[in-house]
C-alpha cells in the first residue's frame, strides 16, 4: 500500500523572485508599492556573486565620456556577438540605474575637486576607454547588496525566504492542463522543512551564474546554474553558453578560495609579472593590462603552460602605499591575513571561472520563451555580452533588466488569477540517501573535468571526451534523483551537470576562436559567424 503523501506548505504571492542578488532585490523593490513578492535566497540572504564583487558599475557619468563611447567599447569587447540594440538599451538606461542607487543609500566613493565641488570618483578597467566606472572602494558589490537588503527588509509586500532552494519550475503543461502553456510557480526545498510550493503569476530567475561548473571560481558555492537548468527543463531557449569568462586575477594560495583581485587594480596601473619580475602583457595586446579579460586570461594561462609556472604576478608596489591602500583597503587586508603586502610586493595570482556571459534567452523587456517566466541578471542571455563581458557591466545589466522587468510585470492585468490546486511534491516512493559520497565524488569529477577539458583552451577531442563523461554522469545523477529524497547538494549537482552538458554542446557548435571561446583546432574567428549567438533550442533538451 502507498504511503499517503504529505500536504506541502503553500505561499501565494504575485511575484516569485528566486534569487536575493543586486538584480533579483532591485526588482522586488521596483515592483513592492504594487505587488506582493516572495524572494527566495539558497542561504543566507547575502550569500551571492554581488556581495563578493569588487570592482564597480560601469555608467557614463563624465561629461568627456559619451553613451557612443561605452556602447562602442561594450561592442568591441563583445567580438561581434553582441545585440547592439540591448547594448544601446543597458548603456542609456546606466545613468538613471547609479542615481536610483545613490537615493536608496549606496555610499559609492567620492572625490573633492580642486573648485570644492564634489562628485563621484570613477576608475577605469579593462576594455574601457574612459573612466566610467562608479565604486564604493573596493566593495561595491558589498555595498550594493547590504544597501539592497536593508530597503528590502522594511518595504512592504516583500517577504524574504531564506535557506530556500528552488527545485523546478511549475508549469500548467507539467500539470497536465489544457489552454497555453505558462509557469505557474515553482516546488522549493525548505532546508528545514521538505519541499514546499510557492504560486505567482510571475516568476522570476535571478539565480546569478554557473561558474562553480569549474575546480577553481572566484564564485561562492551558489553560482550552480540553477535557474538555467530549470528553464532549460521548462522549455525555453538557451544561448552563448561556451562563453565562460575566467577573471584573470585570483590570489593564488590554498587558503585564499579564489579570492579575487579586482580588475582595478590593473586600472589603476597594476602590472603583470612573469615570475623573473618580466612584464609580458604587451607581447599579447597593444592595450596591455587593460585588454579584454579573454585576452588577459589567455595570455596568463599561456605563459603558465610555456614556463610550467603556477602563477604569474600582479605588481602595484611601485604605487604610494597610501594609494594602495585608499584605493583598496579590503584587499589590502584580505591579503595581509594570507601573508602578502601588496604595498611592497607583487601578488601571486591565476586565472578562474568568473562570470557565464550566456544564459536563459530574453528579450528586452525580460520575458523568457515561456509566459509567465522572466530572467534577470548573469542568468539571462540577453546579448549585451556577446563573446565577452566588459568590466564592470554586469551590475549594470542586472539594475536595467530588474526595471525593464518590473515596468512590463506592472502593465500587466492586476487582477490576480484563480488559484490553482498544484500537487504536494510527492516523496512516497523515495527514501533518504545512505551514499552521500556519491554526490561528493560526482560533484568534484565533474569540475575536475570541465577544468582540463572546456577551460580556457579547447580542442574538439578535450570537448568529446568531456562529453562522454557528462552523458554518464547525468544518467547517474538521474537515477540517484529519483529514488532519493531531494537535498541541497544533489539538486545543486544536478542542475550543474545540465548546464555542463549545454555548455560542451555549445563549444562544440562553435568551429571557430571568438571571445572567449577559444580552441585549438579553430584558432582564428571566422568573419561568417559574427552576430550569430549559439541558440540550443528547447526540442534539443534531455
Amino acid at each position: 500500500m502507498t504511503p499517503p503523501q504529505a500536504k506541502s506548505a503553500v505561499h501565494h504571492h504575485d511575484v516569485l523572485i528566486i534569487g536575493s542578488g543586486a538584480a533579483g532585490l532591485s526588482l522586488a523593490l521596483h515592483l513592492a508599492p504594487h505587488r506582493r513578492v516572495a524572494v527566495l535566497s539558497k542561504g543566507p540572504i547575502t550569500e551571492g556573486s554581488t556581495f563578493y564583487a569588487q570592482g564597480g558599475i560601469s555608467a557614463v557619468l563624465d561629461d568627456k565620456d559619451s553613451l557612443e563611447a561605452h556602447v562602442r567599447d561594450t561592442l568591441t569587447a563583445g567580438a561581434g556577438l553582441c545585440d547592439e540594440r540591448s547594448v544601446r538599451y543597458t548603456v542609456e538606461h546606466g545613468p538613471a540605474s547609479i542615481r536610483w542607487l545613490q537615493d536608496l543609500g549606496v555610499p559609492f566613493t567620492e572625490e573633492t575637486l580642486a573648485d570644492g565641488s564634489i562628485q563621484l570618483h570613477l576608475t577605469r578597467e579593462g576594455g574601457h576607454s574612459h573612466r566610467r566606472v562608479v565604486h564604493a572602494a573596493d566593495a561595491t558589490g558589498r555595498a550594493v547588496e547590504d544597501t539592497l537588503v536593508g530597503q528590502a527588509r522594511r518595504a512592504p509586500n516583500i517577504e524574504l525566504f531564506e535557506q530556500h532552494i528552488a527545485v523546478d519550475l511549475i508549469t500548467r503543461e507539467k500539470l497536465g492542463l489544457d489552454g497555453p502553456n505558462r509557469c505557474v510557480g515553482a516546488y522549493v526545498l525548505d532546508r528545514s522543512n521538505g519541499v514546499e510550493i510557492f504560486q505567482a503569476p510571475c516568476v522570476v530567475l535571478a539565480t546569478g551564474g554557473a561558474s562553480k561548473v569549474y575546480l577553481y571560481s572566484s564564485n561562492p558555492d551558489g553560482s550552480t546554474g540553477d535557474g538555467i537548468a530549470m528553464a532549460w527543463r521548462a522549455g525555453c531557449r538557451v544561448a552563448n553558453m561556451e562563453f565562460m569568462q575566467f577573471h584573470p586575477t585570483c590570489l593564488y594560495h590554498p587558503r585564499a578560495k579564489s579570492f579575487l583581485i579586482s580588475e582595478a587594480v590593473r586600472g589603476e596601473g597594476g602590472r603583470l609579472l612573469l615570475p623573473d619580475g618580466q612584464p609580458f602583457m604587451h607581447r599579447f595586446d597593444p592595450r596591455g593590462e587593460l585588454a579584454p579579460r579573454d585576452i588577459v586570461a589567455r595570455a596568463i594561462d599561456h605563459e603558465m603552460k610555456r614556463l610550467g609556472a603556477d602563477c604569474v604576478y600582479l605588481d602595484i608596489s611601485h604605487k604610494p602605499a597610501e594609494f594602495v591602500k585608499g584605493h583598496f583597503p579590503t584587499i589590502h587586508e584580505r591579503c595581509l591575513e594570507f601573508g602578502f603586502d601588496m604595498t611592497r610586493e607583487p601578488l601571486p595570482v591565476v586565472p578562474a571561472a568568473h562570470y557565464t556571459c550566456g544564459g536563459v534567452v530574453t528579450d528586452l523587456d525580460a520575458r523568457t520563451d515561456l509566459e509567465g517566466l522572466y530572467a534577470i541578471g548573469e542568468t539571462a542571455y540577453t546579448g549585451l555580452h556577446g563573446a565577452n563581458r566588459m568590466a564592470s557591466n554586469s551590475l549594470l545589466e542586472c539594475l536595467v533588466f530588474a526595471r525593464a522587468a518590473a515596468e512590463h510585470i506592472l502593465s500587466r492585468d492586476t487582477a490576480t488569477p484563480p488559484a490553482l490546486t498544484i500537487p504536494a511534491w510527492d516523496e512516497s516512493r523515495v527514501t533518504d540517501s545512505d551514499e552521500e559520497v556519491v554526490v561528493s565524488h560526482n560533484w568534484d569529477e565533474l569540475r575536475r573535468f570541465m577544468w582540463d577539458y572546456v577551460g580556457i583552451v579547447r580542442t574538439t577531442k578535450r570537448l568529446e571526451r568531456a562529453q562522454h563523461r557528462v552523458d554518464l554522469l547525468m544518467a547517474e545523477i538521474d537515477e540517484y534523483y529519483s529514488h532519493f529524497r531531494v537535498t541541497n547538494d544533489l539538486l545543486e549537482l544536478r542542475n550543474l551537470v545540465m548546464v555542463a552538458d549545454i555548455i560542451i554542446r555549445c563549444a562544440m557548435q562553435r568551429r571557430e576562436s571568438r571571445g572567449l571561446h577559444y580552441t585549438l583546432d579553430y584558432p582564428e574567428r571566422d568573419p561568417a559567424q559574427d552576430g550569430r549567438p549559439t541558440v540550443l533550442k528547447p526540442t534539443l533538451a534531455r
